[in-house]
């Protein structure tokens, strides 16, 4: 049998002493495994060169087996940490590790309101990943500046600025002189002075600092290479605070023409090759910026930054009682209109051929998504605009009356299961024109919904799409493909879907009835009793995620499915006779489980609601009573607070004399939190303190003044909540929803409850009987001065130039 020799053995071991190299260490793998009978006649021979001591032979032969099985498991993870890296460095050419405002952060809900949903595929479409990536790269390769290297002199300067302001040792007039200076030493030089890493940050001070001659200087001689400054990972910084401290400027009308001329200079430079911008991840930001400030909307919203607002989560799920300014923006400014619109106009034009491409590009698609969301209620550019970024060639599409083309619609169908087409479509669903939405749903989404609904992505198209219904033939329509898969869509996790098609039918009075009975079988069979539905809803999750729901009960301790509160939310505007089993299983809940739902923020909001709703008195009280003994403890949660004022306005004056009790029993732990001023004179506690049967005989009189108002005005189409006391202001702050499950104190007011009462009733009286005349003479007086107007004959969005014209010009040519 022929053994190894001792020279080929070393010969193989002696290249690599310190086992650096991933081929030595194979091969010594393979020596120990194929060489076992030399290894344990010749152990000292193999192992002389690594200094190892002389073992047994069978205790040797053990150990260098199990060292042969660290060695493998060394070489497989260093591999895939090699594979791992080089993908990084790929993605890294695509998509920096700095993506402030970039992604939706999926957070607690995301942007739609699936918590279990929220995290989507970054693109289920591996042919649209693949021509992006080689899309984006030609981008990027085509933005190659060459940066030059600054000098010695230049670095100390700069950091002789920083010290001297850090110290705090220059007043506001030097400062300013200071910031001027510094700025005018950039001429020539500022692409590489602002994407210096460190030099950047003293920059973005100068910016901050100086004057707006100053900064608008800076901004026009930058304009030449402010795109590229923009696309730098530092660089972005210096511009976002350049147009962050214009904004800051525009307080005083008498800069608008300075700073317009600024802005000009620069969009017509971006609008020369604007795709490299947008597809850049941190260019995408500034961009989104530039046409926020353009358009005078405030730059520091959650929109800008990619992000859902709860505001608009709110208005969605109608926890705002008023729709009239469903898609009004915060105007901080008048805005630059005619600027907007030639760099709008310039973006999609240049846009075209590759807008394919930048549907499904999660930078593009942000600006896209920021340019469509100012343009909300602008319905003639929106009619432009939308089939153009959806990819359709509506060059006579509009004339036709028909935007979206049947090749494109199918398009448009397979692209909703990308992230970033996704979100693109929410946009577009909101702020469509009518008659557009109407062309959508008919094209795209009819006899879909479902397939669509249980998509991870394709599901917040969905949820988009029923919450802008707009009549009640679209809702049945939506109501005939969902309702039979009500259940399927629970345990798949889409309750978002099913909480915004309970919101559309209570918005649109359509199906409310069919709608309670569907949720509640299928959340209980025929064969069991429905005292269990709430609880269920409760721990929606829990539920539908055991493994034998016959036998699920109660989970003490945790926490509540943030989806199913918001459903139980949604029933209680429904009329109390539809919703019976509902009301009947919350109030049934044994006394330690209804403590534990006030407890739970989420859970908080569902006893609020009901409260709030029109269920009877005697039902409310039942459940207040499992609460009692623990108002103090609920009054020093935010949360809980809410819960204690709704309760104390729901119940009768022996019930609002015990809460008065135990809030005074805390009151000094009251006075500690955030809340506790405010719920203590709301409640008006030192009064109880100070005179108890005073402070009961005025809750009786106030109690009676309510009862007879009711009994004089109130009735069934009333807007005040039946069997509550004093019903708070429509902009109550327990009724916004936050997407991240936190609760933030309202502004309240010191006013009483009665004398708000009133003025909200003499607001009301105002409106209702003599609002009508006026109203009538108003729209009488409109409509005059419109037919006394002559008929200008407006022209398309898409054509436009902004040389040579005023800026309250609308005619734009490209």
């Amino acid at each position: 049998m022929h053994r190894w020799g001792e020279d080929k053995t070393l010969d193989i071991i002696k290249p690599c002493p310190n086992f650096k190299t991933h081929k030595n260490l194979i091969q010594i793998v393979l020596l120990l495994l194929i060489c076992d009978s030399s290894i344990i006649i010749y152990p000292c021979r193999v192992l002389s060169q690594s200094r190892f001591f002389e073992f047994p032979l069978l205790t040797l032969n053990f150990v260098l087996r199990i060292l042969s099985c660290f060695l493998i498991i060394a070489i497989t993870g260093s591999s895939r940490k090699i594979a791992l890296m080089g993908q990084r460095e790929k993605s890294s050419n695509n998509h920096s590790s700095r993506k402030r405002g970039m992604g939706r952060k999926d957070q607690k809900g995301g942007r739609g309101v699936d918590r279990d949903s929220n995290k989507r595929n970054q693109s289920n479409d591996a042919a649209n990943v693949k021509s992006a990536s080689k899309k984006q790269s030609e981008f990027e390769h085509q933005n190659q500046f060459v940066r030059k290297e600054i000098d010695p002199e230049t670095s100390k300067y700069f950091s002789e600025i920083a010290n001297l302001f850090d110290s705090n040792g220059v007043d506001l007039e030097e400062r300013s002189v200071i910031c001027g200076n510094a700025l005018e030493e950039t001429r020539g030089r500022e692409y590489e002075i602002a994407t210096d890493y460190i030099i950047s940050h003293v920059l973005q001070t100068l910016l901050e600092g100086c004057e707006l001659d100053q900064l608008c200087s800076f901004l026009r001689n930058s304009a030449s290479v402010f795109p590229a400054i923009a696309m730098d990972k530092s660089g972005s910084h210096v511009a976002e605070s350049a147009l962050k401290s214009l904004a800051t400027h525009l307080e005083n009308p008498d800069a608008y023409s300075v700073i317009e001329e600024a802005l000009l200079s620069i969009c017509k430079v971006i609008v020369e090759k604007p795709l490299e911008m947008i597809c850049n991840c941190h260019g995408s930001y500034v961009l989104r910026t530039l046409l926020s400030l353009c358009k005078g909307v405030s730059i520091e919203t959650p929109e800008h930054r990619g992000a859902k607002s709860s505001k608009a989560l709110a208005k969605r799920l109608n926890l705002k009682t008023s729709h009239s300014d469903e898609n009004n923006l915060e105007f901080s400014h008048q805005g630059f209109p005619d600027v907007f619109s030639y760099l709008l106009s310039g973006i999609l034009s240049c846009s075209r051929e590759d807008m394919k491409y930048l549907q499904v590009d999660q930078c593009s698609s942000l600006v896209l998504q920021t340019a469509l969301g100012l343009m909300v209620k602008q319905d003639d550019e929106l009619l432009e605009i939308i089939p153009l970024v959806l990819g359709c060639n509506s060059a006579n599409g509009k004339e036709e009356g028909v935007l979206i083309e049947t090749d494109v619609a199918k398009e448009i169908l397979e692209s909703l299961k990308d992230n970033s087409f996704s979100h693109l479509m929410e946009v577009i669903l909101e702020v469509a024109p009518e008659s557009l939405y109407n062309e959508l749903f008919d094209k795209v989404f009819k006899n879909s919904l479902y397939d669509l609904s249980l998509d991870r992505s394709a599901n917040f198209v969905i949820q988009a799409l029923i919450s802008h219904a707009k009549n009640q033939e679209q809702m049945g329509l939506i109501w005939e493909e969902l309702a039979p898969r009500l259940k399927d869509l629970l345990e798949q996790g889409k309750s978002g879907v099913v909480t915004f098609l309970l919101a559309a039918s209570q918005r649109l009075q359509s199906h409310e009835h069919k709608c309670c009975e569907a949720l509640a079988d299928a959340l209980c069979s025929k064969n069991e009793t429905r005292i269990s539905i709430a609880p269920r809803l409760l721990f929606l999750d829990s539920y539908f995620y055991s493994q034998d729901k016959s036998t699920w009960e109660w989970a003490p301790g945790a926490k509540m499915h943030l989806m199913g509160c918001l459903i139980l939310q949604e029933i209680f505007k429904f009329s109390s006779e539809l919703i019976q089993p509902f009301i009947t299983s919350l109030t049934s809940m044994k006394p330690e489980y209804t403590i534990e739902t006030a407890k739970d923020p989420s859970g908080a909001r569902v006893i609020e609601a009901f409260l709030a709703s029109n269920a009877a008195s005697k039902q409310k009280r039942r459940l207040i009573i499992k609460l009692r003994g623990h108002f103090g403890e609920l009054s020093l949660h935010k949360s809980g607070s809410f819960t204690v004022e709704k309760c104390f306005d729901a119940c009768n004056v022996a019930l609002r004399e015990a809460i008065a009790a135990e809030l005074l029993e805390v009151k000094a732990d009251l006075l500690k939190t955030t809340q506790g001023p405010y719920l203590l004179r709301k409640l008006d506690i030192d009064g109880y303190a100070s005179r108890p049967e005073h402070w009961k005989s005025r809750q009786e009189a106030k109690q009676s003044t309510y009862n007879e108002f009711c009994s004089a005005f109130g009735s069934s189409k009333s807007n005040f909540p039946k069997n509550t006391f004093v019903s708070d202001a429509p902009e109550d702050a327990s009724q916004d929803v936050e997407v991240e499950n936190t609760r933030k104190e309202s502004d309240h007011r010191p006013t009483s409850g009665v004398k708000r009462h009133r003025e909200e009733h003499a607001r009301d009286k105002h409106v209702s009987f003599a609002g009508g005349k006026g109203t009538k003479q108003k729209k009488s007086k409109t409509s005059e001065a419109t037919t006394d107007k002559p008929a200008t004959k407006k022209k398309p969005f898409l054509s436009g130039d902004m040389i040579g014209k005023n800026r309250h010009s609308n005619k734009l040519r490209i």
